[in-house]
């Protein structure tokens, strides 16, 4: 049992360690008799810490207090990037179910690539292509977001060929 105390004691004097304080401003506090009077602070902490080269330091932002956009999305221009790449990857296309499934994927790819191009600042992207097989029925699409109608919007493009069809339709959310 002894042991172990004598342990617990070697550990606490370990982290304990006693420093000469001088006060605030480096001056000595008198006591009211004119002797000068020496403090002892007592800081506890451990000697040996570890510290990880590895670990990042998280990155605040300032607040700009920018409530709109600098430059709005360009609506126009994107339709025109939607109806280029619809029209380009899909003109000559029969559909196929795996071909779809793998054709919607790059044309989300290209369509985000070449709207990211156009360096529109501050502005979340999501981009939503639907592809199916023209068989005289009847589809209906639709999303619900929360939206700012003041900076938020969206542009939106429908190709349709002898056997298929493609909706694409991308979003723009205006980040503050």
């Amino acid at each position: 049992m002894s042991d172990l105390l004598k342990d617990k004691s070697q550990r606490k004097e370990k982290r304990t360690v006693k420093v000469p304080s001088e006060g605030s401003h480096g001056v000595r506090g008198k006591e009211t008799t004119g002797k000068t009077k020496d403090s002892i602070s007592t800081v506890s902490g451990m000697d040996e810490l570890h510290h990880d080269d590895n670990a990042r330091t998280a990155v605040t932002m300032e607040n700009t207090y920018q409530m709109g956009p600098y430059k709005r999305f360009p609506v126009p221009a994107v339709t025109d990037i939607l109806k280029d790449v619809l029209t380009s990857y899909l003109q000559e296309e029969k559909y196929e179910v795996e071909w779809s499934q793998k054709m919607t994927k790059t044309i989300c790819e290209v369509i985000r690539a070449r709207v990211k191009d156009l360096m529109i600042p501050r502005y979340k992207i999501v981009v939503l292509v639907h592809i199916g097989q023209l068989t005289g029925q009847s589809m209906q699409i639709s999303s619900r977001c929360l939206w700012d109608a003041a900076n938020d919007t969206f542009a939106s493009y429908s190709f349709k060929n002898s056997s298929l069809y493609g909706v694409a339709t991308v979003y723009a959310v205006y980040f503050e």
